[in-house]
């Protein structure tokens, strides 16, 4: 019986195999900001030395930590009430007790972990899951931090302007670039709204029909405006607290605008709980007002030393919410 042929081997195939790309490597900016923050603290003690760091550190007294607690406690009230105002404004539920507690909680991990806004991530998600809406509760946070940093910067400004300070020549400058940002950047939003991917133009409508209908809305706009006012107001308070306890006695009318220019360094994204770009501002204001270096870098670390006290009664909150999960 004859056996069958063995079956030809197939020729290989002419078609192309596709490759699957690999994936491009994400920038973990986190690590960057970290970096950021250590380079510029590990070039003020190659500057100045460790000594006024520890030397901010040692004057740190009981009447600073119960000035920090108090003031801290309002400034955390008045945050409380802002995010309060805009979540109702977008439709969520938040009581101002539940505010206050998320806060203090946020407060502490943005004063312990790198970046300083975890804290702020932390509170949005979790608020949004509470009230089965995350956009809502992420855009609450959103809104209520960016109307705050709004209101801290024109305050900022229109003080540098009048008050003596080293930047006050160039307050007007600094003024018409900021605006003609802005400018541009609503600009393009709107072009980009009208000419985008469709997922792009529905964030726009959404930021617009928030921007016009929550944070420009008669009921909202004043109470955030009046708010963040105060909490700017708490964070120059314990500013000042932090120079006198460093032994500063010099005016706090000479002492404002250099805490102006301290506070905002800390919206620069590279820092570690806070510190890194707020003592490097503020060595250098501290100079050019006629000071010394090392007295803005005391000033600038027994501040962010007491924002940590402040946020200490977050500790209560952590093992609440841990005692509730466990139970």
């Amino acid at each position: 019986m004859p056996t069958a042929a063995a079956p030809a081997p197939a020729e290989a195939s002419t078609v192309p195999v596709r490759q699957t790309p690999k994936r491009a490597r994400r920038v973990n900016w986190g690590l960057v900001q970290t970096i950021g923050g250590v380079a510029v603290l590990a070039m003020l003690v190659w500057r100045l030395g460790s000594g006024p760091f520890l030397a901010g550190l040692r004057l740190i007294d009981g009447w600073a930590v119960g000035a920090a607690l108090s003031v801290g406690g309002a400034t955390i009230v008045a945050c409380a009430w802002r995010w309060r105002i805009v979540a109702r404004g977008l439709g969520l539920r938040l009581s101002l007790w539940t505010a206050t507690a998320e806060l203090y909680r946020a407060c502490l991990i943005n004063s312990t972990l790198p970046s300083g806004v975890l804290g702020d991530v932390d509170r949005a998600v979790g608020h949004g899951r509470a009230e089965g809406d995350v956009s809502r509760g992420i855009r609450a946070v959103v809104w209520e931090r960016s109307a705050g940093q709004v209101v801290q910067i024109a305050l900022a400004l229109t003080l540098l302007w009048v008050l003596p300070s080293p930047v006050r020549p160039f307050v007007p400058r600094i003024a018409a670039v900021a605006g003609l940002v802005a400018l541009t950047v609503v600009v393009l939003a709107l072009v980009a709204g009208r000419r985008g991917p469709q997922w792009w133009r529905g964030a726009i409508r959404t930021v617009r029909t928030d921007v016009r209908e929550v944070l420009l809305a008669r009921r909202i706009w004043p109470g955030v405006v009046f708010f963040s006012v105060v909490a700017v107001g708490g964070h120059l308070v314990t500013f000042l607290v932090a120079a006198r306890t460093a032994g500063l006695t010099v005016p706090a009318t000479q002492l404002l605008p250099l805490t102006l220019l301290a506070l905002l360094a800390m919206g620069i994204p590279a820092n570690i709980g806070g510190f890194g770009p707020r003592e490097g501002v503020a060595a250098w204001a501290f100079a050019a007002a006629g000071l010394t270096a090392a007295q803005g870098v005391a000033t600038a670390t027994v501040y962010g030393v007491l924002v940590l006290v402040a946020s200490l009664p977050g500790v209560a909150v952590l093992l609440f919410r841990r005692r509730t999960v466990a139970s």
